[in-house]
């Protein structure tokens, strides 16, 4: 059975219950599934998942929520080789903050790409300003995914 790891970056628990709401889709799709609250570097490459799916809201300036802020300082800073990991991105933000709109998941999907991991379908993009619910975007994006890459 192939492994998925949900890497988790939250302020007030959004991206949290995104995660939450789709690890059923893609166990019922034979993936054996685990969510990462408070990602590690360590979670994320020993051993590496079959694929890495990060759930990522922004705050601040196009920041790191603080949950995420050990993974993400241990990418930029140690720079790992992160050939071979498959990854999908669900990155959450609100476009009333022009600038700075899903900045964190933006900034994370490049910093991946940079390490040699390879993005497996589109990034999903859920702005809170028309979609409150942001799970009501990524169960459809998930249920996609899985149609195109299983």
């Amino acid at each position: 059975m192939p492994d998925i790891g949900i890497y988790v970056a939250t302020v007030y628990g959004g991206a949290l219950d995104v995660a939450e709401q789709i690890a059923p889709l893609f166990e019922s799709a034979g993936y054996g599934v685990s969510i990462h609250e408070t990602p590690t570097l360590t979670n994320l490459v020993e051993p590496q998942p079959d694929l890495a799916i990060f759930c990522i809201s922004t705050t601040g300036r196009g920041d790191f929520p603080g949950n995420f802020t050990n993974l993400s300082s241990a990418l930029e800073q140690e720079r790992p080789s992160l050939q071979g990991l498959r990854y999908a991105l669900i990155a959450m933000g609100d476009s009333s903050y022009e600038e700075s709109f899903c900045g964190a998941g933006r900034k994370l999907d490049t910093l991946l790409t940079e390490l040699g991991a390879s993005r497996a379908g589109e990034r999903l993009e859920v702005d809170a300003s028309e979609t409150p619910m942001a799970d009501d975007a990524a169960l459809p994006w998930a249920e996609q995914w899985l149609a195109e890459h299983s």
